[in-house]
């Protein structure tokens, strides 16, 4: 059992009070997922020729700063950094594949959670209402934003295998339920180049539609292939650059609610994570239907 949460704007001058809505949703979901918890956010592009990063690390006192002057001298670059907690968001415009590429030779104590122009991805193990005071969720602005309390049934309850799964540029999955065939999957992705970096098959089904979306799918399109390719039961709520999705199983059997008003919509595993914000008043309430995509913005 684990809660999921999504928020997307319509009306972007609301976007300053995206971190205070995220983490009410994200609170009320404690009690379906009291282990560990994670969100997702878009915002703040670097430009169009740059990409951020967001890593973590274990180590308490790593030298970030240190890292970035490394990084400065290996690429000519001069890059930003921001540092939340154990996580800190890079932004360079340094090829994104050399830059992995020369993390992985010289940071092995690092892992990276996301890459993109807009997405940045922080997730630790812990209570819901810790993580969002640790990483001061409530400061954030953006355009949209996924999160997920975890209660772990398959796997370690460590920070890589919490949610979200990023495995490509600006892509995010939160996923509640369980898939039957992630481990053929998995192999049958890693074949195609989609790189894991947890035995979790949430990570499986994200890197399903980012390998969908290699083959010129819209997202829209990767999630209605996903309803036949996918064995199990889920809820979906996806994250990409511009754009915001939720898919339930045909069986649909996981629990989910979504709402919308003039100015914003939003899901969730229960209303409650929805009831408090503000306009809902205002806002058409439905359960989503079984094996039916929906969509905001562009894949």
């Amino acid at each position: 059992m684990c809660g999921i949460v999504g928020i997307y704007y319509k009306n972007k001058e609301l976007n300053n009070h995206l971190g205070a809505m995220l983490s009410s949703m994200l609170v009320q979901m404690s009690e379906r997922g009291p282990d560990s918890a994670g969100v997702a956010v878009y915002r703040d592009s670097p430009g169009s020729s740059g990409t951020k990063l967001t890593l973590h690390c274990a180590e308490p006192d790593y030298d970030w700063a240190g890292l970035c002057s490394s990084l400065g001298r290996e690429f000519n670059t001069d890059p930003g950094i921001e540092v939340r907690a154990s996580h800190a968001v890079v932004s360079t415009i340094a090829p994104l594949q050399e830059l992995r590429s020369w993390l992985s030779r010289n940071c092995p104590d690092l892992r990276v959670m996301s890459a993109g122009s807009t997405i940045e991805i922080y997730k630790e193990a812990g209570a819901p209402r810790d993580f969002v005071e640790r990483f001061q969720l409530q400061d954030f602005q953006g355009s949209h934003a996924l999160g997920h309390t975890r209660m772990a049934t398959e796997s370690a309850i460590t920070t890589q295998h919490s949610h979200p799964f990023s495995t490509g540029q600006d892509l995010c999955l939160v996923h509640n339920g369980s898939l039957s065939n992630h481990n053929r999957l998995r192999e049958r992705l890693q074949g195609e180049g989609i790189e894991f970096q947890t035995d979790n098959d949430s990570e499986v089904a994200a890197g399903y539609l980012m390998w969908q979306l290699h083959q010129g799918a819209t997202l829209e399109q990767a999630l209605t292939r996903a309803i036949s390719d996918l064995d199990g039961f889920f809820t979906f709520a996806v994250g990409t650059h511009n754009g915001f999705a939720v898919l339930r199983d045909p069986i649909a059997c996981k629990p989910a609610v979504m709402a919308e008003n003039d100015d914003w919509v939003a899901m969730a595993s229960e209303f409650r994570a929805i009831a408090q914000l503000p306009g809902v008043e205002h806002a058409t309430v439905w359960e989503p239907a079984p094996a039916t995509v929906y969509s905001w913005g562009e894949g």
